[in-house]
């Protein structure tokens, strides 16, 4: 089809009954409107749908339909493979759909589809209550959940998809479903960890928990000690309760106060220890870490939802990201991880991270696809940096880490923690037995693919 112009027909009438926004490139505020968090990701949508409600999601699925336009779907803008995006089709742009409603006395939170997770947090906070969320406060609720949805609490509280009670969604034909364990059940099961494969999420309902008080410890060990900082930690974390997360992060010293001047622009070793509790459990849970010499120390009681924008990262920086699901984290393994934190590029925003599962995880509902929960470990290589001169060594690094620790890989990953890698990536993410199960359901609720710019699962017909 011809590119769309400001003057089609169907364009205006699409604008005049939309109750949101409709950007095209001719419009001021383009630009703004296909920027998303990976600086990395350039493309350009003929049609930014910045949608109001469930009903201009609706009508903006129908049009790009009708139109034969590609459609992706804008949520938090947080996928590293910048999947909300499209060149020359239609953004669903769900941002302005961002209502939280807190339901205490049923420990429930109905979640519009572009809310971010610092809504979420801070919606929940005054309630004490809380749900599991990502590490960080930009991140959308709705790709986030629906992909699995691994975070601070998970050990706890469970995956964020294990606390899921009910989603509202546009389907491919325009029509509005609702699927809960009683209604559409095969549909809910399927986006226990299928993504955005099967809709538009305008609205997710999540079961919360009592979170009266919140802590973490956060120490920073000159590089040298990483050995030793890994396998306490892995020993903390063995004989820990649930209530205790965190992980290992290798750094390049931060500009910030908490950092001694002559460290910043440094490699550094963290540490970082979580705890759904008071500061004085988690000095007793963190005391084998204290002991050890250190160069940063923060033990501090503080709201949940204030540590969870603690470890912003900025938009508008270049992004890589992967992971490995582990069977175990022995020393031999200990000797990889701490060698190629040694040869992560510094300085940068890149981290290397080891975070542990279990508890909640483990012990979570099997039925559901999502083949990683029993690895006890993950390494997590998140590469972000700002020059374009760094892109080579910083893909490569990730590809490195990958590779070196591939032998004690279970197979398994969680889609949200990797970009496109390819249909094998996207298989040992939902698993083999999974996926035949939910490419019926998506036959049945997408069968022409609509909802394609995703981890995703073909329909029968284009398998």
């Amino acid at each position: 089809m011809a590119p769309l112009s400001s003057a089609d027909a169907s364009l205006a009438a699409f604008r005049a009954e939309l109750a949101g926004d409709v950007v095209t490139p001719d419009d001021p505020g383009y630009d703004e409107a296909r920027s998303i968090f990976n600086a990395m990701i350039d493309r350009r949508p003929a049609v930014v749908a910045v949608c109001e409600n469930a009903a201009d999601v609706a009508r903006a699925v129908r049009f790009a339909r009708e139109e034969g336009l590609p459609v992706a779907v804008r949520g938090g803008g947080h996928s590293v493979s910048g999947m909300s995006l499209n060149d020359g089709g239609l953004v669903v742009d769900l941002s302005r759909m961002n209502a939280v409603a807190v339901h205490p006395g049923s420990e429930t939170v109905r979640v519009e589809g572009g809310a971010l997770m610092g809504d979420l947090d801070r919606a929940t906070q005054p309630y004490g209550l809380a749900t599991t969320g990502g590490r960080v406060s930009t991140t959308g609720v709705g790709g986030f959940v629906l992909g699995g949805g691994s975070g601070w609490l998970d050990r706890l509280f469970g995956l964020a998809v294990d606390n899921l009670l009910g989603v509202e969604l546009v389907t491919a034909d325009g029509s509005t479903v609702r699927a809960t364990d009683q209604e559409n059940p095969e549909l809910f099961w399927a986006l226990h960890g299928g993504g955005g494969n099967f809709g538009v999420a305008t609205a997710l309902t999540l079961r919360l928990h009592p979170l009266p008080e919140f802590s973490i410890a956060l120490l920073m060990f000159a590089p040298e000690a990483g050995p030793d900082v890994v396998r306490l930690y892995r020993t903390l974390i063995e004989h820990a309760p649930p209530e205790v997360s965190g992980g290992v992060i290798y750094l390049t010293g931060p500009p910030e106060e908490f950092v001694p001047a002559h460290l910043v622009g440094t490699r550094l070793c963290g540490a970082l220890v979580t705890y759904a509790g008071g500061e004085e459990g988690l000095r007793k849970v963190a005391q084998p870490l204290l002991a050890l010499p250190h160069e940063v120390e923060i033990v501090t009681a503080l709201p949940y939802a204030d540590f969870q924008c603690m470890l912003d990262d900025p938009a508008g920086l270049r992004n890589h990201w992967s992971a490995e699901y582990l069977t175990g984290a022995p020393d031999d393994f200990v000797s990889v991880f701490c060698a190629l934190g040694e040869a992560m590029p510094v300085p940068t925003g890149t981290q290397h991270v080891l975070f542990p599962q279990g508890g909640a995880i483990a012990a979570g509902p099997a039925r559901f696809p999502v083949p990683y929960r029993d690895a006890p470990w993950i390494v997590h290589p998140f590469g972000v940096w700002e020059d374009p001169a760094d892109d080579e060594r910083c893909l490569a690094w990730v590809r490195r880490v990958r590779e070196d620790v591939r032998p004690w890989s279970t197979g398994a990953v969680y889609l949200n923690f990797i970009g496109d890698e390819g249909r094998d990536r996207v298989v040992a993410g939902l698993g083999a037995e999974n996926l035949r199960r939910l490419t019926a359901v998506k036959t049945r609720y997408d069968p022409d693919n609509v909802f394609r710019f995703n981890h995703n699962i073909a329909p029968a017909a284009a398998a």
